[in-house]
């Protein structure tokens, strides 16, 4: 038995953690095993790759499969990093079409929790781009399906927490780059009302997300910075970048946090004077620069368990999304709510979403509005605030991220997606158990 945790160190539990690369070994573990789940990485906030009896870890099956380098068509097993597969298809002139906000998930892990990125208002989530998924159903039997074959099966996987079966290989259609590099323009903006507006404005890049400081008292008061972004054509790059244009940057986090820090040392003050470091930095109201991929998609991914911070009770991440007919009075009113209860979130972020996926499990979280992620410390005060804000989302007829989801009861969850999903009884996580899935 090993202990594991996902990202937000909550829960910790003893489990039988299977890592094999035979797949003859896989089939029949998955025959004799009657409550198991696969998981990748582990970047996953919450309990959705967790389960006390049988868990698969894929990531020994990490290899490209093939890659057609004319067409931009990448097969990989789905143990394999979006790390590993930039490092490969960068210097080819590719890009994935959709990444979620780190490289260390699975390709399988993306699928499963059918990712967004900063793209989804203008070009759709993972869903869009894959072509092809193989798996292992509940009988041990490898199947293959896509749009044109076991189309409900396809669906139902992407998006689908891993509950479908056991994801072998993904196929993806992939972007044509010139440059490993983003032109980003920055925009310093003060206020909510302002910001909503602003992402409305600038809806035409390709990439929107905002940093926003939700721990302001007045609405009027509350900072943010727009980040917008296009990939760069290599007539836009300086003489000095032109010799390398498509450089893969494979050096290690700049930082890493080695020990889990005390609780008290993330507290109000220490968020609040980092916000405003962060927010005055930027020196004058817009700025534009080119910046390399890495640090416009994964800025995160500079600091090694950077998850540490947040103590030892672990933190979790709040993921919500609200259609835009409700979504700015949802969004404002649920920060008032964050500030009234004296409660603080030391990361939030903001981004547009665009129309639902057609190929995607009911479960899946995407649809047109605004969504906005919160971290918060796992500690009594958080998690109470946390259940409110679950009424407040379904007030305003939004939905919480599964992918990122810890404390939604099973009653409000129910009425959020208002669907029946049906799956293999065979493939459960410690969420899907918790919320009757």
């Amino acid at each position: 038995m090993e202990k594991i945790c996902n990202w937000g160190l909550y829960p910790c539990i003893k489990t039988n953690l299977i890592e094999r690369k035979d797949y003859d070994d896989l089939y029949e573990i998955i025959v004799n095993s009657n409550n198991l789940i696969a998981r990748g990485n582990g970047r996953c906030y919450g309990d959705s790759s967790l389960n006390k009896d049988h868990i698969i870890s894929t990531l020994r099956f990490n290899k490209v499969i093939s890659f057609d380098s004319e067409n931009g068509i990448i097969k990989a097993e789905s143990g394999i990093l979006i790390k590993d597969l930039l490092e490969l298809i960068v210097p080819e002139g590719f890009f994935l079409a959709v990444t979620p906000g780190t490289k260390y998930v699975t390709l399988g892990g993306a699928v499963a929790s059918n990712v967004h990125g900063k793209n989804h208002h203008k070009e759709g989530a993972f869903s869009s781009y894959i072509e092809n998924i193989e798996l292992i159903n509940a009988k041990g039997e490898l199947i293959e399906c896509s749009r044109n074959r076991n189309t409900q099966l396809f669906s139902n996987t992407i998006g689908g927490m891993g509950l479908t079966g056991i994801i072998v290989s993904v196929t993806l259609k992939l972007r044509k780059i010139e440059t490993a590099y983003l032109k980003q323009k920055s925009i310093k903006i003060k206020g909510v009302d302002e910001l909503l507006d602003k992402l409305e404005e600038y809806n035409f890049y390709t990439y929107s997300v905002a940093w926003l400081n939700c721990n302001s008292m007045k609405n009027s008061t509350r900072k943010s910075i727009l980040l917008l972004g296009e990939h760069a054509l290599l007539k836009d790059l300086p003489v000095d970048k032109k010799n390398n244009p498509l450089k893969v940057q494979r050096s290690n986090p700049l930082i890493n946090v080695p020990f889990t820090f005390p609780s008290f040392i993330l507290n109000k003050q220490f968020i609040s004077n980092w916000n405003s470091i962060y927010y005055n930095k930027q020196i004058k109201k817009e700025s534009n620069f080119l910046i390399h991929y890495n640090s416009f998609f994964y800025p995160l991914d500079s600091i090694s368990n950077w998850n540490r911070v947040y103590g030892k009770k672990g933190f979790t991440q709040f993921q919500f999304v609200i259609p835009f007919t409700k979504g700015k009075e949802g969004i404002k009113n649920i920060i008032d709510k964050i500030v009234s209860s004296s409660c603080f979130s030391p990361l939030a972020i903001l981004k547009i979403m665009g129309d639902k996926c057609e190929y995607a499990a009911p479960i899946s979280f995407p649809m047109p509005g605004y969504t906005l992620a919160l971290d918060f410390k796992l500690n009594r005060q958080n998690i109470d605030l946390i259940n409110q804000l679950h009424t407040l989302v379904l007030k305003y007829e939004g939905k919480i991220y599964l992918t990122k989801d810890l404390l939604i009861p099973k009653n409000l969850f129910k009425e959020m997606y208002n669907t029946d999903f049906t799956h293999p009884n065979k493939f459960q996580s410690l969420q899907s158990t918790r919320l009757d899935i």
